[in-house]
């Protein structure tokens, strides 16, 4: 029985580390991929001056980028802790917690962020019109706007995955751990239990 739980255990460990390299990675490419969508130059149909739009006139891409680098950074010393401290280091304890919240949480929020604002991604021209990133350079079959919304959406879903991944992860651990845990309190009732009887073998002698 006690093989199982540590098999259990060993496996939610395994699965749990392959999620955090997972959700560390997908930040990552979340980050750099919204980072470089940049320099697009949109041309409006109707005439309006041509425009470089960046990722950083909207600030809740801007959000993003800064939000899922934490969020990797964070991730990279959960893995520290899992794989070198194996997570009994006191550091380990009170980090692991923390983590598994923190890091969910920064990809999550700049996630619901980035949705809302790639339902909307114009710019007021000069003679007061909106123009749309996507819409203004396909109507002028122009490819920058559009390179720039592909670059854009990828990047928002990557950052989606990785806090599925980065969830699932927190979860198998936490599976993990209570396996364990009752592994040990086994092994320890189990082990008072003999010293009492030794102890009353001892005393009768």
């Amino acid at each position: 029985m006690h093989d199982e739980e540590k098999k259990e255990s060993k496996w939610a460990t395994a699965v749990s580390i392959a999620g955090r390299i997972a959700g560390m990675g997908l930040a990552v490419a979340a980050a750099v991929l919204m980072a470089t969508a940049s320099q697009c130059t949109v041309y409006a149909a109707y005439g309006a001056r041509p425009r470089t739009v960046t990722y950083s006139d909207f600030p809740p891409f801007v959000y993003l980028v800064g939000a899922t680098s934490i969020a990797a950074f964070l991730e990279a010393i959960a893995i520290f802790l899992v794989v070198w401290k194996k997570g009994k280091d006191k550091t380990a304890k009170v980090l692991m917690p923390l983590l598994g919240v923190a890091v969910p949480a920064l990809l999550y929020s700049a996630t619901g962020a980035a949705f809302a604002a790639v339902s909307d991604m114009s710019y007021c021209s000069a003679n007061g019109r909106r123009v749309s990133v996507c819409a203004g350079s396909a109507a002028a079959g122009g490819i920058g706007g559009s390179n720039f919304c592909s670059q854009v959406h990828i990047s928002v879903y990557l950052s989606l995955a990785a806090a599925v991944s980065v969830s699932v992860a927190e979860v198998v651990r936490g599976v993990g751990g209570s396996a364990s845990g009752g592994d040990s309190d086994s092994k320890s009732s189990s082990s008072s239990e003999s010293g009492g009887c030794d102890h009353g073998c001892h005393h009768k002698h």
